[in-house]
């Protein structure tokens, strides 16, 4: 199993620049990847702390591509298609604290860490019709702020960070949170993929 996750994790360094948009992509779609990126981004930017600029670009690039997938889904099944996924009553609860204060709700999730769900709050409001433009402009302007202090912090921790990552018990945690992040994800596109079969068949 440690061999696995070294070997993950070398696939994922590998990609340089281009693995945190692959990953902003998964995050902030229809995947359960919490803190994938963030810890990615720091595992890169201690690596090669010159490329801080860059990581964070790509980072933000693949959220706001991330973002404007699940944008193009949420916003053509509507409240209803949501409505399906989210369950009635938790779609309502965020239907209520949304309102008028879609934009506040992005920022907020796009700094909050898990369990914030991110997903569904974007999902909410673009059912909700808040304006697309809008919606990924703050989306990327908010998850810059995350991966900027992010890198900061990795450079000002670095050594320790590393000290860290190669301790036996940091290697099983995150085996374990990958396996976590496996059975979320699949959980995730099952109910999508059903949502869109229900919908078709309706139609």
């Amino acid at each position: 199993m440690s061999g696995f996750f070294q070997h993950l994790l070398r696939i994922l360094f590998q990609l340089g620049y281009f693995g945190p948009v692959l990953m902003g992509i998964m995050d902030s779609s229809f995947l359960f990847l919490p803190f994938g990126n963030d810890l990615l981004v720091v595992g890169l930017v201690v690596r090669h702390q010159s490329g801080l600029p860059f990581y964070v670009l790509a980072a933000v690039c693949g959220s706001t591509l991330g973002v404007f997938l699940l944008d193009l889904v949420a916003r053509k099944g509507g409240e209803e298609g949501v409505q399906k996924v989210t369950g009635k009553s938790r779609f309502e609860y965020l239907k209520r604290k949304i309102g008028e204060k879609g934009g506040r709700a992005l920022v907020l999730g796009c700094l909050a860490p898990p369990p914030f769900p991110f997903t569904i709050v974007v999902a909410t409001t673009s059912a909700l019709g808040y304006p697309r433009n809008r919606l990924l402009w703050t989306v990327a302007l908010a998850r810059a702020a995350r991966f900027v202090v992010l890198g900061f912090l990795a450079i000002k921790f670095g050594h320790s960070i590393l000290r860290i990552a190669n301790t036996p018990a940091f290697k099983w945690t995150m085996v374990v949170f990958i396996a976590i992040c496996a059975v979320g994800s699949g959980f995730s596109i099952f109910k999508w993929v059903r949502r869109g079969r229900t919908a078709r068949v309706r139609a």
